[in-house]
């Protein structure tokens, strides 16, 4: 009877063993498959706003515009905020935006909105013009002025995008206190644009529609990205009303906000050689034993 018995308790673990190298079992439908068709949930709709709060303002209660939102449609990895596997920090560096000097933040926080039920949050970082240098080059922007942009996460409970919005602007250097070049924040948002769609030159901004449309590649770290953007409106306001630094921004008929917002869908489409997933597979031994379990148990079971 013991004899009998050995097969079966010899057997039944290893069975147990091997069933385990299958893995877990495939993940459940992605939380965010009720994304909107746009890419992302229009923050006014539930109680947000386009406009980010600044700290200091006179006077009070003036905002920048989050005019570029990065598509919750864009490739997972781009969506992560690092810069390891492809992701978002990589991204801006591809195209010549770099975290800020040596890590430190610098201004004002500003907080926004995205009617995602969270209320206002602060700026998840400042990306700033890297002038060349992914190491330095944001000491540079720090102190010189150039293009730079703050960005926030849609991801809370009401409205879990996971988009990425965006307030990209121009500033003076910091000795005039980092203020706003003349139309600076379309023309900021449009070198944004025209760096990460590869131009060979600006782009117009006074000729710029909501049927206005750029794609074009960049690469950093081995990792290349198809970014395509399409302007869109309704988003924003034709205007400079609640617009902070209006007096400089606008004039000569050109208003502070020209209410057109850059959808960005971004795609890596070449990554680095990787033999990662080779470290997913049970050694040779354990596949041998495996074999032989499948093999030999079922003849001692039926015995």
């Amino acid at each position: 009877m013991a004899a009998a018995l050995l097969p079966l308790l010899l057997c039944t673990p290893l069975l147990s063993f091997a069933h385990d190298l299958r893995g877990p079992p495939p993940s459940p439908f992605h939380r965010r498959s009720n994304v909107p068709p746009q890419g992302f949930f229009n923050p006014t709709d539930t109680g947000g706003n386009m406009l980010t709060q600044v700290p200091v303002t006179f006077p009070a209660g003036l905002g920048e515009p989050l005019n570029v939102i990065i598509s919750a449609f864009s490739d997972s990895d781009v969506l992560k905020d690092q810069e390891t596997d492809g992701g978002l920090r990589n991204y801006f560096l591809s195209f010549g935006y770099a975290s800020e000097c040596l890590g430190q933040h610098l201004g004002d926080d500003q907080a926004a909105n995205l009617g995602d039920g969270q209320g206002y949050l602060n700026e998840t970082a400042v990306i700033r013009w890297d002038y060349g240098d992914p190491q330095l080059g944001s000491c540079k922007e720090t102190i010189q002025g150039g293009a730079h942009f703050r960005f926030w996460v849609q991801n809370g409970e009401k409205a879990d995008s996971g988009a990425i919005f965006v307030a990209a602007s121009y500033e003076k250097p910091i000795a005039d206190q980092h203020d706003i070049i003349y139309n600076g924040y379309n023309l900021g948002r449009d070198w944004m644009i025209g760096n990460a769609t590869n131009q060979t030159s600006l782009i117009p901004t006074l000729n710029v529609t909501n049927q206005t449309t750029y794609s074009g590649r960049t690469s950093y770290g081995n990792y290349t990205y198809q970014t395509d953007v399409q302007y869109i409106s309704g988003l924003l306001q034709n205007g400079s009303d609640g617009v902070n630094h209006y007096l400089t921004v606008a004039g000569n008929g050109i208003n502070a906000v020209d209410g057109l917002v850059a959808l960005m869908n971004v795609k890596i489409v070449e990554r680095p050689a990787s033999t990662s997933g080779a470290g997913h597979l049970p050694a040779p031994s354990i596949w041998l034993l495996s074999a032989l379990v499948a093999l030999t148990c079922p003849l001692f079971l039926s015995l």
